[in-house]
């Protein structure tokens, strides 16, 4: 899996404290990262994690976007804290921040792009578990898992087989109760890429279809009652016209009492 997700590919640079995870450099230069030892220290960062036992005392962050979603996964099945996006300073070591957070464990995507919270956990003495690359450095890292953390599948990977081994320790998935999530939840997913995937996802019920559109030959302005003979009144017959009542047309106001002509006020008038 991690093969497929391309977890072995560094990059053209390699930190000096890197080089031991190393398994050697291709000839366009790219460094290729030994995926035995990747394994032994998820396996490390799993026993860590299960040895807190509030899980809410776990903060997972990535402010690079292709971990964004991973984050938030890996903290929904575990139980765990998540901060996704650009880091506040001062989250970890300004005490008046209404966002003030006192984890006991960080796990970062990138320690170089989320350099900010891993300076303020050597601050607060909190330990840090990161996924670097060959280029990352590992000033205040606690626990560096060597592999690609700038492609989407493979940071989708690491997450995926770091909440399950986390899980298998926990005792919560085993051979029995295997773990039924697919990987493809971890991945980044594009803006277009989820609003298509959520207008093919439209539940349409069967039986319940919405009406049928106003044709151009009704006409909605003219409101009509049905004929009468339709109805089955015998004897009936549709109106044609409007029937004056007889005298309508000779028919005056009433008089008003106390009315006074105006030729009685002289020329005011």
């Amino acid at each position: 899996m991690m093969l497929a997700a391309q977890c072995h590919l560094g990059t053209k640079n390699c930190h000096y404290q890197m080089e031991r995870y190393m398994y050697r450099r291709r000839q366009d230069g790219i460094y290729i990262i030994n995926l035995e030892k990747t394994y032994e220290k998820l396996q490390m960062a799993a026993r860590i994690i299960v040895a807190i036992e509030n899980p809410q005392d776990i903060c997972v962050l990535s402010a690079r976007p292709y971990g964004q979603r991973a984050v938030f996964k890996f903290a929904q099945y575990l139980g765990c804290k998540s901060m996704a996006g650009r880091h506040t300073p001062g989250t970890f070591t300004n005490q008046i921040q209404k966002a003030f957070e006192e984890p006991r464990l960080l796990v970062l995507t990138d320690p170089r792009t989320d350099h900010q919270p891993v300076k303020e956990s050597s601050y607060m003495n909190i330990p840090t578990i990161a996924f670097c690359d060959t280029d990352s450095p590992l000033t205040h890292v606690d626990v560096a898992i060597p592999a690609n953390n700038k492609g989407k599948h493979s940071i989708g990977v690491l997450y995926f087989l770091l909440a399950r081994m986390v899980l298998e320790m926990r005792d919560q998935i085993n051979v029995t109760n295997p773990w039924s999530v697919p990987v493809d939840l971890f991945f980044y997913r594009e803006p277009e890429e989820a609003k298509e995937a959520g207008e093919e996802e439209t539940f349409e019920a069967e039986g319940y279809a919405l009406p049928a559109p106003v044709g151009a030959a009704e006409n909605w302005g003219e409101a009509a009652a049905p004929a009468p003979e339709a109805a089955g009144y015998e004897g009936a017959a549709a109106a044609t016209g409007f029937e004056a009542a007889a005298g309508f047309e000779a028919a005056a106001a009433p008089p008003v009492a106390g009315y006074v002509a105006p030729e009685a006020f002289g020329g005011a008038f």
